[in-house]
């Protein structure tokens, strides 16, 4: 197989349920991103998101944040895993701990739920994200997905999508829609990187036609 028929590799990065996971192998089963989910790893033991993995058949190991003692070593762990599984692009998916990207700057994705740069760093993630929008009265909230850089919820934007805030709103039911919007967001920046379609100009990211 030639390099330019090599499906894109990727490792996904969780704490969680790993629906975002699903979510993106079902459009890979659908043929709509030539790419594979070769590994994952996960900052929690015991997650869905690692049962998910296994009874698909992909690699899927625990790596707790807990039980190192500060965060180097804890990335020294994860890249342990990356490094020799040829990966060619990161997928941070509802990953609740720092990730450093060493060697996979232009390479490693998250996605937030909320429209960067409002309601994101440190502190803004799960329900906290739509308790702090609802507080805050705003009409629009939504989802992002971005290249990350060694700031958190920092980096340039591939994709965003807004939703409504609506009156009678609560975290749960805002999240709903947010997730929603993930789920199309998501797949659809892999696949344009998958297909060499994105370009890191400055701070923006460019979408090639």
């Amino acid at each position: 197989m030639s390099s330019r028929d090599r499906k894109l590799r990727i490792a996904v990065l969780l704490s969680g349920s790993g629906t975002s996971l699903e979510n993106l192998c079902e459009r890979i089963d659908a043929d709509a991103i030539p790419a594979e989910v070769t590994l994952v790893l996960s900052s929690k033991e015991g997650v869905m998101g690692l049962e998910r993995a296994r009874r698909r058949g992909i690699p899927a190991i625990a790596v707790p944040r807990r039980r190192h003692e500060d965060i180097r070593e804890f990335n020294d762990a994860l890249h342990a895993h990356l490094d020799p599984n040829a990966i060619d692009l990161v997928a941070c998916l509802g990953f609740l701990s720092a990730f450093e990207l060493r060697g996979f700057a232009g390479r490693c994705i998250n996605v937030h739920p909320a429209l960067i740069p409002a309601f994101c760093g440190k502190g803004f993630y799960g329900s906290r994200v739509h308790r702090a929008v609802l507080d805050a009265g705003v009409k629009v909230s939504g989802a992002t997905v971005h290249f990350m850089d060694d700031e958190y919820d920092h980096g340039p934007i591939i994709l965003q999508e807004a939703v409504p805030v609506l009156e009678d709103d609560t975290p749960d039911a805002l999240a709903a829609r947010v997730q929603a919007a993930e789920r199309r967001l998501v797949p659809e920046a892999v696949r344009l990187f998958a297909e060499g379609k994105l370009a890191i100009d400055g701070g923006r990211v460019r979408i090639k036609d």
